[in-house]
């Protein structure tokens, strides 16, 4: 292995990766604010404005998401990062402010756009700048620091919240600190971490890829060498530069349609779309139920939020330390597999009324199973798989997908467990997670230990569907 600069990677990829740590703050903080914002703004009483509130945030996720790339591969993936910085720091400002519902709603779709452009440009990032032999590695970084996000809101809620006295009227509680101070704090603190964000921004490079499809090789060679010595930098911007022969520095849409390009696209959209449609939120929705039936006592949640939360964190970790090693596809495999087997016998269960430390058991093993492959790697390949001239705006279409069918997965989710009950919902997210095994054994080619450019040869060649390994 080369003696990369590892400090200097490792810094410039937590820097990127704050965008994840706000991505997942972001998308969760809202759950702890719920039942005091509704009672301020008086829609206790709407399930729909209640629905409106915690979702609207996905429509600015789709639309962050739709135009990042493109942005991205015109204005470079700094600039797009320093805008989500400044898109979240304004939504933590602007919704722990809101004096209006509408204003509420405002703030949330912006901060839903800062999470798209997050969702799409950090992973990216970090992949157009780490060597070969650990990109798995420094791109699961970025999945790490969203379940240390989503950890942070919890722990932030938590030591916010005051205890409020059991039987407290809606207008008790809207006297209270909750109701009036409380649950704006928990939007407010993610203002210092977005800031930070904004301000370290200035101080990392420009993806050298970025650069070098821009026609600036002397600038991205100066990164590249610094990441890797005089060698690989001379080695690695040849490569690159061979990528964007023949190529202007504008990204075609017409592009994507390429007779190569399109298959990889498609690869891309289904594994996106994947990630969301394998079932783990059926998981979080039943969590709680679970933990009573196991004879758990879940007060405020925070017993399920610990428990949980710990497994997502510490097998994420374990994602981290096997990516590079087993490499993506196993992962995959694995995680499809092994969700299929688990929902399977979670349907069972439900449906011959077998309830307690059983269904607890398969459920924190479908937590552990997930963060461990298909929450991380997906991001993984998704940021690796797309050749270079049109990575931004291809980055950009299967993060579109994958919010899109996060919304389809909410919307449908109500419909399954209404007629086909809670075994039969649990028996067609496996149904879905075996599709998924036979499509990732079929189309995805391994992709560990290979550059970014081996992996467009790799990806774009006549023998792909050979390459299978």
């Amino acid at each position: 292995m080369k003696n990369y600069n590892y400090t200097f990677l490792l810094s410039i990829s937590l820097v990127a990766a704050l965008g994840g740590l706000l991505f997942g703050y972001d998308w969760v903080v809202i759950g702890g604010a719920k039942p005091f914002y509704e009672i301020y703004f008086g829609i206790s009483d709407s399930p729909a404005l209640q629905g409106w509130a915690m979702s609207s945030a996905l429509v600015g996720c789709v639309a962050g998401a739709a135009v990042a790339g493109k942005l991205a591969d015109t204005y470079g993936r700094r600039p797009m990062l320093i805008v989500a910085a400044v898109l979240f720091s304004l939504c933590a400002i602007g919704t722990g402010a809101s004096e209006t519902f509408t204003i509420f709603i405002i703030w949330r779709i912006i901060g839903g756009i800062g999470i798209g452009i997050a969702s799409t440009i950090s992973p990216l990032y970090i992949a157009e700048i780490a060597p070969q032999e650990t990109r798995g590695l420094f791109v699961s970084i970025n999945q790490l620091t969203v379940v240390i996000g989503i950890l942070a809101a919890q722990i932030t809620n938590m030591l916010i919240t005051e205890v409020i006295p059991a039987g407290y009227t809606h207008a008790q509680i809207l006297a209270s600190w909750n109701g009036q101070t409380g649950w704006r704090w928990m939007f407010w603190a993610g203002f210092f971490p977005a800031i930070l964000f904004f301000l370290l921004m200035f101080l990392i490079p420009e993806s050298p890829r970025y650069l070098a499809k821009k026609g600036k090789n002397d600038t991205a060679e100066a990164t590249l060498t610094k990441i890797g010595g005089l060698a690989y930098g001379k080695e690695a911007i040849t490569k690159i530069k061979e990528t964007f022969t023949d190529e202007t520095e504008k990204t075609d849409f017409k592009m994507l349609l390429d007779k190569k390009a399109l298959p990889i696209l498609t690869i891309g959209i289904v594994l996106a779309a994947f990630q969301q449609w394998c079932g783990i939120n059926i998981i979080f929705n039943y969590a709680q139920e679970i933990f009573v039936s196991a004879g758990y006592s879940i007060n405020d949640l925070f017993m399920n939020i610990v428990i949980t939360g710990s497994i997502n964190l510490v097998f994420t970790l374990v994602a981290m330390g096997t990516v590079d090693k087993i490499g993506r596809k196993k992962l995959m495999l694995f995680g499809s597999a092994a969700l299929a087997i688990i929902y399977a016998l979670l349907g069972y269960f439900y449906y011959t009324n077998v309830t307690g430390f059983p269904l607890l058991l398969l459920v924190l093993l479908a937590i552990a199973i997930y963060a461990m492959s298909l929450a991380p790697i997906t991001w993984v390949i998704l940021s690796e798989i797309f050749p270079n001239r049109i990575r931004g705006v291809a980055m950009s279409i299967a993060t579109f997908a994958l919010w899109i069918a996060s919304a389809l997965l909410v919307q449908t989710f109500p419909i399954f467990n209404e007629y086909l009950g809670t075994s039969g919902t649990f028996w067609v997210y496996g149904i879905i997670c075996a599709l998924g095994f036979v499509f990732v054994f079929r189309k995805l080619p391994e992709t560990k230990n290979k550059s970014l450019e081996e992996i467009e040869e790799l990806m774009v060649s006549d023998r792909q569907s050979k390459n299978i390994q």
